[in-house]
């Protein structure tokens, strides 16, 4: 069935125009002609974030840490982890204190009977049940088994220590619940068996499988699954999830204090008082340890707040503090945007809100719509350009020069493909086969009314077809020599130069294809790049400003050419490495005399060979000045005294200035 469509008004709020390949590619140009790795420059943005099609900003790793960090923080300073006792204490004492009200009373009720064996009685017992208050331990675990043994005179008291011990031996045993799994609430004597079972079960299965044998996982989860309701698929990731747990009531006791831990241990001791399952829970601990040594069995936080927490707020606040940390962890170990995606963003968005999510789950979505568009591929386990990648780099590198650049400036030079190496003289001729098919289609159409009539539809026939005259332009070869020595980053000069050669390359191979473009890197010695390796070169990590072999290179691709011929130099360092005629290279800063004369030999073999050179000088010293100024009284090219900013204008302006001259010394020639 054909597909339907249904539209509406845009009225703002809609979504579908935030991120695609192309602004992505858009955005990653300039780190990628920087640094020359894709690898590297996806790295990069996945650290600094970037900005959608909407203008809306997509946080990177940096923003999305310190936002963790701060959550972490705000967390930490609001709440109180004394407060898992304090709670408990209070409500002891109010039980004291209500007791203590009670025992008065029986008391003064006896005194005022008139009875004085009863009141004899009463105020010996009154003492004695005072006596044992008064002594009660300060500790929590203490009092509780003191309180236990004690005899109320108060009903109402003893109802409410029965109601209390039963609430904390709920919360304890929910603690151990937590650890195992979240799916048990309201623990009955059977479900606490059935617990100590799964635990047994547990253990033997790691047992099973540190002897090489098959633990048993499926079986296991069939009587057992209902405590997993995460459904992990395999017995690792069930041993995850129990160390996550494990881990965070161990953080917790970390946390405390050594008083808190005693206090708690006891309370447990006490309350819960099983032998086997305490033994089941210390069995499993030991193993995970073992097994999932990464879980943070260590950790600990400083809580500093005032808000007091009970023993499920403080058990819910240590998994969130462990799940920030465990993402923490990922966000420093991602080394590309797909390890990202091991992110739970169900829980990234519970603990740092809808931004934060949405941001992850687009970064961790960058090299999938970069491979998707055919930009980027991956080659034995690293990311390359592909063809259309390397021309997309250039397309983009073109069309930020060009924007900067007035229409009268460059005489309205069209971008787009009109005709490709072929300039419009404004006539038009029958087509003839072989020709560009620039279609005048004013003309196509009127020749096709006179040939068969008016009416519709028009019908066209090869003989109606008539083109735009074009004239071929006069070929030109070119060398472009490309600075990479240390100074030019140093300097900030390296990218604006890089753009300009892949701009270069781009314009030459879409608009003029008949022309020549050869790429010729320099340092402390030169090499031929391909268009190919030019989106990945970078500057040589060494110091020199080997001219002289430059232009030797730059002369030997000439010779091969035809049409005219010239050089585009890009420095900003006056020549400070030469190569001797036994083939070794010298350097010295500052320049000496020999090197000088070394490379202003070679400019003058370029200059019997009819190569004009072109220099673009950027942060121009004296001494470079100088120097260029000698060259171009040789060669008689053109120097060009520029910065990063306007690099590009230059150059490009001069290019295509440079084939508008030819075009019309040939037609005046004609």
């Amino acid at each position: 069935m054909p597909a339907r469509f249904t539209y509406s008004r845009w009225d703002g709020t809609q979504r579908g125009f935030d991120l695609d390949a192309d602004v992505l590619f858009d955005e990653l140009t300039d780190e990628l002609l920087y640094h020359g790795d894709v690898n590297a420059a996806l790295r990069r943005m996945m650290q600094q974030g970037m900005r959608d099609r909407n203008g809306e900003r997509l946080s990177g790793v940096r923003e999305l840490l310190e936002k963790l960090r701060q959550e972490r923080q705000a967390r930490l300073d609001r709440s109180d982890l004394g407060g898992v006792y304090d709670e408990i204490a209070r409500e002891l004492d109010d039980i004291v204190d209500e007791e203590r009200h009670a025992v008065d009373q029986a008391r003064r009720d006896a005194e005022a009977s008139g009875d004085e064996r009863r009141s004899a009685t009463a105020r010996e017992a009154a003492a004695d049940r005072e006596m044992r208050l008064d002594l009660l331990p300060n500790d929590l675990a203490g009092k509780v088994r003191e309180l236990s043994a004690y005899d109320f005179e108060s009903g109402e008291a003893a109802a409410r220590f029965e109601q209390l011990m039963d609430r904390l031996r709920q919360q304890l045993m929910q603690q151990v619940v937590d650890q195992m799994s979240g799916a048990m609430q309201g623990m009955s004597p059977d479900d606490i068996q059935r617990m100590k079972d799964m635990l047994a079960g547990l253990n033997e299965m790691l047992e099973r499988r540190e002897r090489g044998e098959d633990p048993g996982f499926d079986q296991f989860m069939e009587q057992f699954g209902d405590f997993f309701p995460e459904n992990p698929k395999d017995l690792d990731e069930l041993l995850e999830q129990l160390a996550r747990r494990m881990a965070a009531m161990q953080a917790m006791l970390n946390s405390m204090t050594p008083e808190q831990r005693a206090q708690l241990q006891q309370l447990s001791d006490q309350l819960l008082g099983d032998m086997d399952l305490r033994w089941q829970l210390d069995q499993l601990g030991s193993h995970l340890r073992q097994l999932v040594p990464q879980a943070g069995w260590q950790q600990s936080y400083d809580f500093e707040g005032q808000d007091p927490m009970g023993f499920a707020e403080a058990m819910q606040a240590m998994q969130d503090l462990g799940d920030l940390d465990q993402l923490e962890h990922l966000l420093r170990s991602a080394s590309s945007p797909g390890a990202l995606a091991e992110a739970d963003l169900d829980r990234v968005r519970d603990l740092l809100g809808d931004d934060a999510a949405r941001s992850l789950e687009r970064l961790a979505e960058l090299t999938k719509m970069l491979t998707e568009a055919g930009l980027v591929e991956q080659r034995e386990g690293r990311l390359e350009l592909t063809p259309k990648g390397l021309r997309a780099i250039g397309s983009n590198a073109l069309r930020d020069l060009f924007s900067k650049l007035a229409k009268d400036t460059v005489g309205q030079h069209q971008l787009h493909r009109l005709g490709q190496g072929h300039e419009r003289t404004f006539e038009t001729k029958a087509y003839e086969y072989g020709d560009p098919f620039q279609l005048d289609l004013q003309r196509t159409i009127r020749n096709a009314l006179r040939r068969a009539g008016p009416g519709v539809p028009v019908r066209l026939d090869p003989a109606d077809f008539e083109i735009e005259r074009t004239e071929h332009l006069t070929r030109s070869s070119t060398v472009l020599m490309l600075d990479l020595s240390l100074s030019m980053p140093m300097r900030d000069n390296f990218l604006p130069a890089k753009k300009v050669a892949m701009a270069l390359h781009s314009l030459i191979s879409s608009q003029f294809p008949r022309d020549y473009l050869g790429l010729v890197g320099f340092s402390e010695t030169a090499r031929i790049l391909t268009a190919e390796q030019l989106p990945e070169v970078s500057w040589d990590f060494v110091y020199g400003t080997n001219m002289q072999h430059g232009f030797a290179l730059a002369r030997q691709l000439l010779a091969r050419q035809t049409g005219t011929k010239q050089i585009i130099m890009i420095t900003d360092g006056e020549p400070t490495a030469h190569v001797t005629p036994d083939g070794d290279v010298f350097f010295h800063y500052p320049p000496v005399r020999e090197t000088v004369e070394a490379t202003l030999r070679e400019v003058v073999r370029c200059t019997r060979e009819q190569i004009r050179i072109n220099t673009f000088m950027l942060d121009a010293t004296g001494a470079l000045t100088s120097f260029i100024e000698q060259l171009t009284k040789i060669n008689r090219g053109r120097a060009f005294f520029t910065t990063p900013e306007n690099l590009g204008d230059y150059v490009l302006v001069d290019f295509i200035e440079h084939k508008r001259q030819l075009a019309r010394g040939r037609r005046r020639a004609g």
